[in-house]
């Protein structure tokens, strides 16, 4: 079933990164890349991170509404939603480092029921154009037919990255 969910998920994803590369693979886990260039600032591109509720797609949500959730840019914040009479906590941040860098521990959507652990992290550095980031998403703890599906995390995470371009870029994550 939950193999299922994922394929949908992935179906979902939208228009993904041009450069998207599953990194590696080994026996209990995975390390994905995607990377774009985004016509902004990196100063811009990082605080735009913070608005996470407004680019993350609501389909990869619990609540459905992905205006449900928040993040600070701050060590020790939630990147946390809001349910009704609850909430999740999807990940923490562990690491934020103005205008370079944010890094997240956490295992999201489905991998959380897995009990993997995981770091997404956001790099930018200024290129001509604006800023590159690159989105690394390691996962180690995971059992060896999710490892198999590496591809589908892949471009779930890949099409959250091409959403948030769209957001500096234009206001609209789509």
């Amino acid at each position: 079933m939950r193999l299922a969910v994922l394929a949908v998920a992935a179906a979902l994803c939208g228009v993904c990164p041009a450069h998207a590369e599953v990194k590696s693979i080994w026996e209990a886990g995975v390390r994905l890349e995607n990377r774009v260039t985004i016509a902004a600032p990196p100063d811009e591109v990082y605080a735009a991170l913070g608005d996470i509720g407004k680019w993350w797609e609501s389909a990869h949500t619990y609540s459905g509404d992905a205006a449900n959730m928040t993040m600070a840019l701050q060590p020790g914040a939630c990147f946390c939603e809001t349910l009704p009479g609850g909430g999740v906590k999807h990940g923490e941040v562990v690491l934020a480092w103005p205008g370079r860098l944010l890094r997240i521990h956490g295992a999201f959507g489905p991998l959380q029921d897995e009990g993997p652990s995981g770091a997404l992290t956001f790099t930018l550095k200024a290129v001509e154009g604006g800023t590159e980031v690159v989105q690394t998403y390691n996962l180690g703890g995971l059992r060896p037919e999710m490892v198999a599906i590496a591809p589908v995390f892949d471009r779930v995470m890949g099409g959250q990255l091409s959403r948030f371009k769209r957001y500096v870029e234009t206001g609209a994550p789509q």
